[in-house]
């Protein structure tokens, strides 16, 4: 049975290294809980730029892929066997969730976009983004300023 999308790789992740990043994560959070709405502003903004583990790999298969390639139509075709290695790891990676360069990523500290997005949304609520939403009698909710905050 293949893992659900937004829970593999914390699956085939150590234990240890998912929690330093919630740590770290809930530090942030609450570094910024004393900050102004400027300042959450530019953390968010920070967010929105950082690169998830998948990006990551993506960017290593296709490097070490072209490589290869370049190699094998330069030098030799036993460099081939490169971009075939890769090929085969990225699509282990896309139906069970791991791979080889997982475990030095995560150690690296990136974070999946799930964990990237628990921060963002914190944040927002912290900056008091979803406060708007709620109307006056606390039952009903404005769906369009619920999409503008999830938006922002």
């Amino acid at each position: 049975m293949l893992p659900a999308t937004n829970q593999r790789v914390e699956m085939h992740t150590c234990e240890a290294v998912n929690q330093r990043i919630a740590d770290d994560t809930r530090q942030r959070i609450s570094h910024f809980s004393t900050r102004s709405p400027h300042q959450i502003t530019q953390r968010i903004e920070e967010l929105d730029r950082e690169w998830d583990v998948e990006r990551a790999l993506e960017f290593n298969a296709s490097a070490l892929a072209f490589t290869g390639v370049i190699l094998a139509a330069t030098h030799n075709r036993k460099w081939l066997i490169l971009p075939g290695l890769v090929t085969g790891f990225l699509f282990q990676h896309a139906t069970q969730g791991w791979c080889p360069p997982l475990p030095i990523l995560r150690r690296l500290g990136f974070r999946t976009s799930a964990e990237i997005n628990e921060e963002r949304y914190a944040l927002k609520a912290l900056r008091g983004d979803f406060e708007r939403i709620i109307s006056k009698d606390g039952i009903h909710a404005d769906p369009q300023a619920a999409f503008a905050a999830a938006e922002q």
